[in-house]
């Protein structure tokens, strides 16, 4: 990764302000590593585990349009906030989310994992009753492991129908870890 030259920082500033800029992203260092987040005007659009932008910038152009850049300044809030949860000092986020590309079921799965406290878990089942589906636990599985902004929806809240630990993008050790962070887990 190259370091921004002056002229290159001043040019991404200036699509920003001039809203030329359909989708910024960054890559924001964390106690559970690397993550590339990306927002648009609407909110935060992306919090992937996988930081190499290669990976994620197609995604985000098809999703927000084609004017993707890296603008780190449009990343400050989250920034900030994810810094005061991993410090402890944030139990609930206040960023609005673009959930663009989601189908209406899960969108409705996603509001419903919002609601889930921190510090407390949800099984599939019940967040496929809160969401109008009650025999929809696997398809709320899929909605979980397709979460386009983990950690803000916390979809590490969200364990199996017996407590256990199941899947995460980003691990099960990253799971764990969120879970210990806000006493969920013994």
């Amino acid at each position: 990764m190259t370091v921004p030259t002056e002229l290159d920082r001043r040019f991404r500033e200036a699509a920003v302000r001039s809203g030329l800029l359909d989708a910024g992203y960054d890559v924001v260092d964390s106690p559970v590593g690397a993550l590339l987040v990306a927002a648009t005007d609407r909110g935060i659009l992306r919090i992937s585990f996988d930081p190499v932008p290669e990976h994620e910038l197609e995604v985000l152009a098809r999703l927000a349009g084609p004017r993707v850049l890296r603008a780190p300044a449009r990343l400050d809030p989250l920034r900030r906030e994810l810094d005061e949860y991993f410090d402890g000092r944030r139990r609930a986020f206040d960023l609005s989310v673009d959930l663009r590309g989601t189908t209406p079921f899960s969108e409705r799965v996603l509001g419903e994992l919002a609601l889930v406290p921190f510090g407390q878990t949800a099984t599939y089942a019940e967040l496929a009753t809160r969401a109008g589906n009650p025999k929809a636990a696997r398809a709320v599985g899929m909605v979980m492991n397709r979460n386009p902004i983990p950690i803000v929806l916390p979809c590490h809240r969200v364990v199996g129908a017996n407590g256990s630990l199941t899947g995460y993008a980003g691990g099960l050790d990253l799971k764990e870890r969120l879970l210990r962070l806000e006493g969920a887990l013994l």
